[in-house]
């Protein structure tokens, strides 16, 4: 199967789903946090998603690839921590929490893999 797009990537669709659930859950959060928590934690999960695209963009060269994979890590990390947070302050659920963390966790596990061996995604010449 030819991939064409970032968007077709299991990685992508998966990462886009949890930005998308964590954009809706967020919505019921306190006012408050809309300039803390809310805001950076759809931002970090969003930035997933996009540096995956900015990755897929730069896939003919080994090095900008994994390091804008990298930057969708390290993006997903903090997506994680945000989400502790949210569960420590009481805005979700310990069993919502254990879901997001989840799929998180999933996020991060295919990157890691593309990482360590980004050769099937480089774009040859």
């Amino acid at each position: 199967m030819v991939i064409r797009s970032a968007k077709e990537l299991d990685v992508y669709q998966l990462a886009y789903e949890l930005s998308m659930e964590i954009f809706e859950i967020s919505k019921k959060w306190p006012v408050e946090e809309r300039y803390s928590l809310t805001d950076q934690i759809r931002r970090s999960s969003r930035s997933v998603c996009a540096n995956l695209r900015e990755a897929w963009a730069k896939r003919r060269y080994e090095a900008h690839f994994t390091s804008k994979l990298s930057d969708c890590d390290g993006e997903n990390g903090e997506t994680d921590t945000w989400l502790d947070y949210a569960r420590d302050c009481g805005y979700i659920s310990t069993e919502k929490h254990k879901d997001l963390a989840s799929k998180c966790a999933s996020v991060g596990a295919m990157l890691g893999s593309m990482i360590r061996n980004p050769g099937p995604f480089i774009q040859k010449p």
